[in-house]
Order: structure tokens, then sequence, then C-alpha cells
């Protein structure tokens, strides 16, 4: 059976991850700070916090914001549910658009989408590609926009604008414009779950870029309290000699990352650029160079002047069918032992959200990227032989179908 996206753990994650164990801290200790540190120099942001998943890291920056009950926050209607589940736990309202035709947000959309409620935009990196910030960001700061905005809390009043929270879950590695994602909008959320291509089992990471006047340190401090208790010492603070008092300063939240976590994303991260993602790109290019000379293959778009994707997910489309036809391809491929996926089921099809009034048919562009979409397996030990097999197995459940 070839799997769809299984973890890279060897021999080096093993010894690390041992060694966290024998050093006596294997929750929040050094390793995590560590990380966090790395993690910084890596993409370039001007602060990161760990924690225990990107849904969390979310759900933290919507409430260090201040997003609650009647606010609204724009997301796309074609994303995993953490995206808007996030908002609702908050008391406030997922305001559903559409998307373009390569899966990412629609900036003409959000723009109709935008009124005096609305506090944030969660644009999402779908399957590694970036969005296109610089004309969302030139859409909150349009001076009409501006005038919309109604701050209620302190962090709102010192941004002036809605806030651009990236969920980036799918994105580290992926490059805007020069920059990596983590440097490029104001919030970058990364996820490390075990599928994703940097995974530490469970875990994420925010990614903090705020513009002047914020401090983007003091407000790191800030969020590692909220995400622990509300207590204002971790362990390792406390660990210091005569350290022991702490308090709690607000009823905070459990999302902090351990260093058996960071352990597994400090060797992923060491040898990211230099293995992972070349190993990716390569993949990625063997389907395209495979699959281009079948029309009915909608080739993803992974690499443009402006954007270089992190090959998280290859999205590939079948044309000119219908779900049902789609779904007859999933079963035949796994006739042949290997496992694809769809990425994802949109927002409104969802049992939650449909019994919430959302309407698939008000997304269009999200239903048809949807009901076409098979994602092919990626993931670092897949072998030449693997690929092929995949390959073939794919061409021959179409043919099959499409007849």
């Amino acid at each position: 059976m070839i799997p769809f996206s299984p973890p890279r753990i060897d021999q080096k994650i093993i010894d690390e991850v041992v060694d966290t164990l024998k050093s006596g801290w294997i929750s929040t200790g050094p390793k995590t700070k560590l990380f966090e540190k790395k993690l910084t120099e890596y993409y370039g942001s001007k602060s990161t916090l760990c924690l225990n998943s990107a849904t969390a890291g979310l759900e933290l920056m919507l409430r260090w914001f201040g997003v609650g009950e009647g606010d609204e926050v724009i997301v796309p209607a074609y994303t995993y549910c953490a995206t808007a589940n996030v908002v609702m736990h908050c008391g406030a309202k997922p305001v559903m658009v559409d998307v373009g035709l390569d899966f990412n947000i629609s900036v003409t959309e959000i723009e109709k989408a935008i009124t005096e409620k609305t506090k944030v935009i969660i644009p999402v990196d779908f399957s590694g590609f970036p969005c296109d910030y610089d004309e969302i960001s030139a859409l909150v700061s349009r001076a009409d926009m501006v005038n919309k905005f109604k701050a209620t809390t302190n962090e709102q009043k010192l941004l002036g604008r809605i806030l651009i929270l990236s969920d980036s879950a799918h994105s580290i590695g992926a490059v805007y414009k020069g920059k990596r994602m983590g440097s490029v909008t104001d919030i970058s959320v990364f996820s490390f779950h075990a599928v994703k291509n940097l995974t530490t089992a469970e875990g994420g990471a925010v990614a903090m870029n705020l513009p002047h006047p914020f401090d983007n340190q003091e407000i790191y401090r800030t969020l590692c309290i909220k995400s622990l208790h509300g207590q204002n010492k971790d362990a390792l603070a406390k660990f210091k000699k005569g350290e022991w008092r702490y308090d709690v300063v607000e009823a905070g939240y459990k999302f902090n990352m351990t260093d058996i976590q960071a352990s597994i994303g400090l060797v992923e991260l060491a040898r990211y650029e230099s293995e992972t993602l070349i190993k990716r790109k390569k993949i990625f290019e063997s389907y395209s160079k495979a699959l281009s000379r079948f029309q009915w293959a909608q080739i993803p778009v992974f690499s443009t002047p402006e954007k270089t994707s992190s090959f998280h997910v290859y999205p590939l489309r079948i044309r000119k069918i219908k779900e049902k036809q789609r779904n007859e391809i999933i079963s035949g491929i796994s006739d042949f032992d290997v496992a694809v996926n769809v990425h994802f089921p949109p927002l409104p099809m969802l049992s939650f959200y449909k019994n919430a009034g959302y309407q698939m048919d008000l997304f269009p562009v999200t239903w048809d990227n949807y009901s076409r979409e098979i994602s092919l397996p990626v993931f670092f030990d897949l072998s030449r032989n693997q690929l092929k097999t995949v390959i073939q197995a794919l061409v021959k459940s179409v043919q099959k179908v499409l007849g």
C-alpha cells in the first residue's frame, strides 16, 4: 500500500527525542525556546510563539485582537474546518467568500464581504501556495475601508484597520515576492501536524510581524501568559533558583508546545531547505511532467515569478467531470493500493455549517474546484517506483471512468 502522507521518522529524529527524554525537560523548556528562535531566523519574522497546534494559534490571535460576539471574520469557503471553527469559538461570525482558480481566497469577494463588523481576514495558503497578500493589504489599508473599521479594543485601535491573520498551515517555506511566509503579513500561523511538510507530531507556531507601533516581543510575552493558563511564569522560568512563586493574571488557555515536540521540529527545520523542500518539489515536477500529456489533467500552479509553493499538497483537478465521477476515480485508484485524498470538503458542505445556514451554491468556484480535485501522495520517502505506480493507477482509473 502506498500511503498518502506519512511523516519522516528516521534515526536523527529518534536520537533527538531520546535526548529530550533523558534531559528531564519534556514539557515547555529550552528546546521549545530554541525552536522559536530558529523559526524566527528561518522566515524572518519579528517574533515566534510555538504552540500545541495551528488551531490554537489562530484562536489565540483572534482573542488577543479582541474578536468576540457581534464581530465578523472573513474566511474562504474552501478550507479546513479549523479556519472557521476558531471564529465560532470566539463567539464571532465566519463570513465565507469564494476562492479563485488557484484555490486561494478571492480578493474581489473579500471586498464585497467587508462590513463595519469585520475585524479580521483569514486568507488560507491552500496547498502551500501563497495568497495575494499585497492586494489584501492594499484593500484593508484603503481609506474607505479604514473609515469603515470600528475598533473596540486597544489592539484594534492601535492597528487602525482589519487584521490580516494568515492561515499558513500548509505554507512554511513558501515564498511570496522574495519573502518567506511568516514575514509577509501581520500574523502567520503554521501547522506542524503529522501530515505537514515540517512536523512536530502535533504543534504549530505564530509568526508575528505586526507594524509599528506594536512591540512584537512584548506581544510574545503577553501570548506566553495567555497560552499557559494566564500564568506569569512558565516551568523554565520557575526552575531558576528561588523563582518558584508565580501568579495567574488572567483565565488563559493550555496551548503550549512541549520540548518533545520541539526536538522533532529542530531536526526537521535544520534539513528543511536542503532536503525536504527539494524532494517535494521534485515530486511535484514529476507529477506535472507525467500528467501534462493528458488533456483531462488540470495541472496545479505551484510556481510563478512572484510566488513559490511549499509543495505541501498536489491538488490535481480532472477536467469536465462531476463529483460522482471524481469519487469513482478515487475508488479505482484505491484498488491499486494507492491512497489519495481530497482537500477539502468545503465548509458549507459540512453538517455544522450547513445547519447554520451556509449554502454551497453561493460559492461556485469553490464547488467546481472541490468536485474535480484529487490530492496525490507527496512525502519525503516516496520512491521513484512508488511515484510511477501512483501515476499509473491514476491514469488507468481516469480512463476507466471517462472511457
